[in-house]
């Protein structure tokens, strides 16, 4: 390579790989959160209103706390997923590589 070689990335490389690394991380967790849905046979707000009744079911409270927790993170996910989407594109400065 010469010395006046340069690495170009475009702001859409950056914002489509930030996606991707959301996207990524999104995956496994609402697939866990389907899991849960499909065990009870309900969503998280009827889950947890049915766990308030009685008899305590330890491994029920176990999930409801994973269960929250994933859609929690969830949330968050998708709220920067949204934040790279409309992010607007800036200028980047370029720089050559140098040669080591």
């Amino acid at each position: 390579m010469g010395e006046d070689a340069s690495l170009v990335v475009s702001a859409g490389d950056v914002k489509a790989f930030a996606k991707l690394s959301v996207i990524s991380q999104l995956a496994p967790l609402k697939e866990r959160i389907r899991s849960l849905e499909k065990k009870y046979g309900c969503d998280l707000g009827a889950f947890e209103e049915r766990i308030k009744q009685p008899p305590e079911d330890f491994e029920s409270w176990d999930d409801f706390i994973e269960w929250k927790a994933y859609s929690e993170s969830v949330k968050e996910l998708e709220s920067r997923l949204e934040m790279i989407e409309d992010a607007e594109d800036r200028c980047l400065v370029r720089s050559p590589l140098k040669k080591y």
